[in-house]
């Protein structure tokens, strides 16, 4: 997959999320605001009840694409055959949205009406996809191969070139402001290495500082806009393998505990929601079919 074709297979599950959002709300908006006991004298009620023939659809779309969701991407994960079938990070952003329009759906199947066991069922819902969120996040900070491979400490830093060398071998610079530069985003790794409690919002405005630095010194060497691009795009590409570096084993560390608090609600809420759909099938609701 290319990058522009990952862009727009992107684009489109964001598109998609956000396009079924809108017109559920604007569809039902209305009836989700009357009170509960004065729903059943709405007009759209015999649609829009979780029973109703839009409100029973999308909560069996939902389901379904939450089921979906989790047992592809724990399948590409597990079975060997399928490594060849796509790259695993393009798994998980699957995962991810087939985990966000699902529960989107059931919030509308619900008609924002909770309550008995499937409470317990929805709000599991809620903790997985909150923590999924959170899970994204600490994904994002590990180093990984193309395929999605987890990589060591070793091969993190083979990947991280000499900034010196790099910016050399691009662009004619003098050597006073090589040595700007580097020392430059020397000074942001040494302040972090001495202040790395300072948390993710220190090292954001450090980095940030760096970066302006080194625009600063670029402007008044009077670079090219394309040059002072592609030297800032190095920059930020050293400093952010830096920090991926300092914070590697902490957040391998951190992402198993993610798994302990992320798999179990998973669990109890496809537990409910398959009791949930047993008990409506046997009390005999139908859908179309």
């Amino acid at each position: 997959m290319t990058t522009t074709v990952h862009r727009i297979y992107l684009g489109l599950m964001v598109v998609t999320v956000a396009f079924a959002l809108v017109v559920l709300t604007l569809n039902g908006s209305e009836y989700y605001r009357t009170g509960i006991d004065e729903r059943v004298y709405h007009d759209g009620h015999a649609a829009l009840k979780p029973s109703g023939i839009v409100g029973h659809g999308i909560g069996i779309f939902g389901s379904l694409f939450m089921v979906v969701g989790v047992t592809s991407y724990m399948a590409r994960k597990r079975y060997r055959f399928m490594s060849r079938m796509g790259l695993l990070k393009h798994w998980l952003e699957f995962h991810i949205f087939l985990c966000t329009l699902g529960p989107v759906l059931i919030l509308f199947h619900t008609a924002f009406k909770f309550g008995g066991l499937v409470a317990v069922s929805f709000w599991s819902m809620v903790a997985v996809f909150l923590s999924g969120i959170a899970g994204r996040f600490i994904y994002l900070q590990i180093p990984r191969s193309i395929e999605g491979r987890e990589l060591s400490l070793n091969e993190v830093r083979a990947t991280k070139g000499d900034l010196a060398e790099e910016i050399r071998a691009s662009y004619n610079f003098d050597d006073e402001s090589y040595a700007l530069i580097v020392e430059t985003v020397k000074q942001n790794k040494g302040s972090a290495s001495r202040g790395s409690s300072g948390g993710l919002l220190t090292h954001y405005l450090e980095d940030r500082r760096s970066v302006m630095s080194v625009k600063a010194l670029l402007k008044k060497k009077n670079m090219p806009a394309s040059a002072t691009r592609g030297i800032i795009a190095l920059v930020r590409k050293d400093i952010m393998l830096s920090r991926k570096i300092e914070r590697l084993d902490g957040m391998k560390n951190l992402f198993g505990y993610w798994h302990v608090a992320h798999l179990p609600f998973a669990l109890v809420m496809l537990i409910i929601m398959v009791i949930h759909i047993g008990v409506t099938l046997l009390f005999g609701y139908r859908w179309i079919f």
